[in-house]
């Protein structure tokens, strides 16, 4: 039988804290850096340690980020924690990733600097989720010196594609919400106090100025913050996929070629708002690397908070959904990698994927559905044994192997776009407020105190602007795994429509 014992990183150290260290980039622009050295008494050990690198636009010295900081410095790393340009403490003007000028290059000098430190040793890993997963890709594709391994959790592949636009739609519920949190602590709300409180008091009304859509410039609070405004009602206005969304930042799908050969490890879940984009990652530097790559799709939201949450909406799966080690999976990755010491972390198949499924389908005492579920490994992606099948849309409602007639009336709707068709759930970001989106599992019906959209609480279904095509009861049990493709034959008298395709369980009748 093959030992479960691992050499690895513990806490050998005490932590020393240099703030706010201004590292010039080559513009001659400054980032405000926190480095986080292993200590003795207070005092930096005088040696030599590879480094552990985030670069954030949601504050360096953030209590999670302080942890992390920490975590890494008492097991004999040296933590460097960088707010993006524009953001934090760092100089310069920040344009979220389209800022196609700087942030692979911010992030190739960043590495270059830490490298030519006393005490590195030249060798350096990257961590992040979401925009600072985003980072790191944008750092990679630049080659920069002392990269060897990096840890991305749930960020994009192709921002137009998928995230700031789905299929060409503008993702507004996402978009509105983040502009106004971001502006709270932006450099206009920095610089004066009464802007800053009146950011705050309005992200509390922003289900209210979803209201007023389409947004237009000096027509909400935002006007207060005039970079985080440009940057919303840019990203709404640049619908063509042309070079402005070509960028190593924010679309790695065109820079997955120059990509360097590095260890990488993806982790993502059904219901995080990148779930497509690290799949074809995974797909893309298998084909390309000759390092490892793993991933792990779990159950969680987007964020680090809900990794240790069984549940996404109104389904639980289970205590064996949680992630509570996310730091010592890091840790693994990284003593691996950067210091040559034997861990498990590389054993067993390159694949985690929780099933969903198998429970009793009762509510419990939080009014959940206990769903089920469980971890299995994978060798592959397409899942061995997947296979695929066509269904047609039919006129009379019917989801069927068999192709439809072709003399038969089309199914048609009228949308109102002051009315729309509310988003219940899914694979979103949620925008950290009440009343505009939540991401996870949620029955298809409305609910007005949840979802800003919602005028009543009757299913979906009901409306005359959806339409619903439905199989016949399966007859026996069925998984279903991989990418859904929907192939839409539509026309519209509007000059510009959007529509949208889900794709739904119906179970159980409770």
């Amino acid at each position: 039988m093959k030992s479960t014992w691992y050499e690895g990183s513990y806490v050998e150290y005490g932590v020393s804290l240099e703030k706010n260290v201004m590292v010039p980039m080559r513009d001659g622009v400054r980032l405000a850096t926190d480095i986080y050295r292993p200590a003795r008494d207070g005092v930096p050990v005088i040696g030599r340690f590879p480094a552990i690198i985030e670069r954030t636009p949601y504050d360096n010295g953030s209590i999670r980020l302080t942890n992390i900081g920490r975590f890494y410095a008492s097991r004999g790393y040296v933590c460097v924690l960088q707010d993006v340009r524009g953001r934090g403490e760092s100089e310069g003007e920040w344009f979220f990733l389209l800022n196609s000028k700087d942030e692979g290059k911010d992030g190739y000098d960043a590495l270059s600097w830490i490298v030519d430190q006393a005490w590195s040793d030249g060798q350096i890993g990257t961590i992040g989720l979401s925009y600072t997963g985003a980072t790191q890709q944008a750092l990679a594709v630049t080659d920069p010196p002392g990269l060897k391994a990096q840890f991305i959790m749930d960020s994009g592949y192709n921002y137009h594609t998928h995230t700031i636009r789905t299929g060409g739609a503008f993702n507004t519920g996402v978009l509105f919400p983040y502009a106004f949190r971001m502006a709270r602590d932006g450099k206009e709300a920095q610089k004066n106090p009464m802007v800053r409180r009146k950011l705050a008091e309005e992200f509390h009304r922003v289900p209210e100025w979803f209201k007023t859509l389409p947004l237009k410039r000096g027509s909400s609070p935002l006007k207060l913050a005039p970079t985080y405004e440009d940057f919303l009602l840019t990203l709404a206005s640049r619908g063509d996929y042309d070079d402005f969304w070509k960028n190593p930042a924010s679309n790695l799908e065109e820079n997955i070629d120059s990509y360097p050969d590095i260890p990488v490890f993806l982790l993502t879940s059904w219901y995080g708002h990148h779930v497509w984009a690290n799949i074809m990652k995974y797909l893309e530097f298998s084909k390309r690397l000759t390092s490892p790559v793993r991933m792990v799709v779990g159950t969680w939201l987007h964020g680090h908070e809900t990794l240790l949450e069984s549940w996404s909406g109104e389904v639980d799966f289970g205590v064996d959904a949680i992630l509570d080690n996310l730091e010592d999976l890091r840790l693994k990755w990284f003593d691996h990698f950067l210091k040559g010491m034997y861990t498990d972390v590389l054993d067993g198949e390159p694949i985690q994927t929780f099933i969903m499924g198998g429970g009793t389908g009762r509510r419990d005492l939080e009014g959940r559905m206990e769903h089920g579920g469980y971890w299995r490994p994978e060798r592959q992606w397409p899942l061995k044994g997947t296979s695929s099948r066509d269904y047609f849309l039919h006129a009379n409602g019917g989801l069927k192997t068999l192709q439809p007639q072709m003399d038969v009336e089309p199914s048609r709707y009228t949308f109102d776009p002051k009315d729309p068709v509310p988003t219940l759930g899914g694979c979103v970001q949620n925008p950290k407020m009440p009343g505009v989106l939540a991401g996870g599992a949620f029955d298809q019906k409305g609910r007005p105190n949840l979802f800003f959209a919602c005028k009543d609480d009757m299913p979906l279904a009901c409306r005359s602007d959806v339409l619903v095509f439905q199989t016949d009861p399966l007859s026996h049990d069925i998984e279903v795994t991989g990418f859904i493709e929907v192939w839409l034959y539509a026309s519209s008298s509007a000059l510009d429509t959007d529509f949208t395709a889900k794709l739904l369980d119906v179970y159980p009748p409770n």
